[in-house]
């Protein structure tokens, strides 16, 4: 059976464990804190906490010996990029799937050692062309961003303190605003789960929902920046 290491607590993470087959592998999830630690524990996941900048931590759950694969969905490349040097410095023979927020940052984590590169921006870019076959999305698309090529999903988690923080979803006006459309919210205090934004009640928003947006890379990026520094 094979040992699965996850780093990184996120909607992809969670995602990407939900996934996997349990009668065929072994999967431990490394939370930050204990916070995060427990809220994948309660999903029926073993976890644990350990700081993945000291080689002797990671050594301690099973890298070097028993863990096979090793997933990186940390939402910093820089986090990924560290722990994937570190990992493949321990085994050479480990493999290392790692995500990317920014495109740029796919050569560095090959160079780092990973075997496989997860980008959103593509594999949404793929999932959309699919999508723009459904009446109902192509109905937004016509009046948003329809007929660009430069289309992609990306998620934007809302930090605290941010000016968007105790505002109502229906309010971000994206289409207007930055050239985007909102997919859906996930609402924290409502577990994990991507809430739509068409046909379901609304939310209010709160530090660390995350939005699921669509819309031109360029206007991902503008709104990510404004949601840092608002």
């Amino acid at each position: 059976m094979k040992r699965i290491a996850v780093f990184g607590y996120g909607v992809m993470s969670l995602e990407a464990m939900s996934r996997l087959n349990p009668e065929q592998c072994s999967i431990i999830f490394i939370g930050k804190d204990d916070a995060e630690a427990a809220l994948v524990a309660e999903k029926g996941f073993d976890t644990k906490v350990i700081d993945f900048r000291n080689d002797d931590a990671l050594r301690s759950i099973g890298i070097g010996t028993d863990v096979d694969t090793l997933f990186c969905f940390y939402p910093r490349d820089f986090d990924n990029v560290f722990l994937t040097i570190s990992a493949r410095a321990i085994d050479k023979n480990i493999t290392i799937v790692a995500i990317v927020d920014d495109p740029e940052s796919a050569e560095k984590l090959l160079a780092a050692g990973a075997n496989k590169i997860i980008d959103p921006y593509e594999i949404c870019g793929r999932k959309t062309h699919e999508m723009l076959t459904k009446p109902d999305i192509s109905n937004i698309l016509d009046h948003t961003v329809f007929g660009r090529y430069d289309l992609n999903m990306a998620q934007v988690e809302i930090p605290k303190g941010s000016c968007l923080e105790n505002t109502k979803a229906s309010d971000l006006k994206l289409n207007e605003k930055h050239d985007l459309i909102l997919i859906g919210v996930v609402d924290r205090e409502l577990g994990d789960q991507l809430h739509f934004a068409i046909g379901e009640k609304e939310h209010r928003l709160d530090a660390g929902d995350i939005l699921v947006v669509m819309g031109p890379s360029r206007e991902i990026k503008a709104f990510k920046k404004e949601v840092e520094q608002c």
